[in-house]
């Protein structure tokens, strides 16, 4: 994976049609229309774009998928969808809508056969499993429901299950880090990334530039995924990329 170069994925919760941001997973305040966002990203440099539909109920889903639709006609990156994705007709709706990528969460643990029906229908690149974590006891505990309900499963062995259910990449959000800004969980990440075969994303506590060269050196992801410090103008993608490679990072310019 190292000859790659590493990928910066600007992330956008769309809730109701719009775009928000919390800090530890609450406390959700607006960040702007998210179509506007995606080819302001776009433009800027971004690798890729996640988008992630927390409003739940057939009407925000709806909503969602006409959203996807749209960005999919204003951009030429990649773009990953998640949210209220519990069946194969859900995966089926939003690729049918032009996302490049599905990303499943609370349903992959769930119905972890979910991972190998996307996978075997639409090839492994196209699923993107995203597990959200706790520090806790000294070990890291999965949840689901968007970090509200605690299961018995721990990090590292989900995520080597996914793997070989045919997931193509896991993008690890650190519960504990989101929104805090000091950084990611860059030991969890290395161990994933060493134990995987498949890329690591990693996700929650980016506020400064060097937290994304920390997370490609010592965390040694694949990829970085942000929110708010691109969402509210803290750091600017062509310059982030810029800082990397003086850093010695492989990055697309």
């Amino acid at each position: 994976m190292s000859a790659l170069a590493k990928r910066i994925i600007p992330c956008l919760d769309v809730k109701d049609g719009m775009t928000v941001k919390g800090t530890n997973f609450v406390n959700l305040r607006m960040a702007g229309d998210p179509v506007e966002l995606a080819r302001l990203y776009s433009d800027s440099g971004a690798d890729e774009l996640v988008f992630l539909d927390i409003t739940a109920g057939i009407e925000g889903r709806q909503t969602f998928t006409q959203m996807v639709t749209r960005v999919a006609k204003e951009i030429n990156i990649p773009f990953t969808v998640g949210g209220g994705i519990n069946k194969m007709e859900d995966v089926e709706r939003l690729l049918y809508a032009g996302a490049d990528k599905v990303s499943i969460n609370s349903a992959a643990i769930i119905t972890p056969e979910l991972i190998d029906m996307v996978a075997s229908k639409f090839g492994s690149q196209v699923c993107v499993c995203a597990i959200d974590a706790q520090f806790e006891d000294s070990r890291w505990i999965c949840y689901t429901k968007g970090g509200r309900e605690r299961t018995q499963l721990q990090l590292y062995d989900w995520a080597k299950e996914v793997t070989d259910r045919g997931a193509g990449e896991v993008l690890f959000t650190s519960m504990s880090h989101d929104g805090m800004k000091a950084g990611y969980a860059n030991e969890a990440l290395a161990h994933l990334s060493s134990m995987l075969s498949i890329p690591v994303i990693a996700s929650g506590g980016a506020g400064e530039m060097s937290h994304f060269r920390d997370t490609f050196l010592v965390g040694k992801a694949d990829a970085a995924l942000a929110a708010s410090v691109f969402h509210f103008g803290e750091i600017n993608i062509g310059e982030l990329k810029t800082y990397l490679l003086g850093e010695g990072i492989k990055v697309r310019i």
